[in-house]
């Protein structure tokens, strides 16, 4: 559709939001792995571009929610 205003490019950048990644994270408890940081997203029911972002990210102890937000940011070249 010519007058089509919808962002072009990859929907999962298009879609970034650190608020909804805190948002999704609420509740955990830090240091976490990354496999906590999944469970916990999908149990606050997180949009799925916040699910695969965080599937994304290297597997390791993050110790705090600004550690995970550096990490998704890397991960989506943002």
């Amino acid at each position: 559709m010519a007058n089509d205003k919808r962002p072009q490019g990859n929907p999962r950048m298009d879609r970034w939001d650190p608020a909804a990644l805190e948002q999704a994270l609420r509740g955990l408890d830090y240091p976490a792995t990354r496999g906590a940081l999944v469970s916990t997203a999908r149990d606050n029911n997180a949009d799925d571009a916040i699910v695969d972002a965080l599937l994304g990210i290297p597997e390791q102890n993050y110790r705090d929610a600004a550690e995970v937000a550096r990490a998704v940011a890397r991960h989506l070249g943002t």
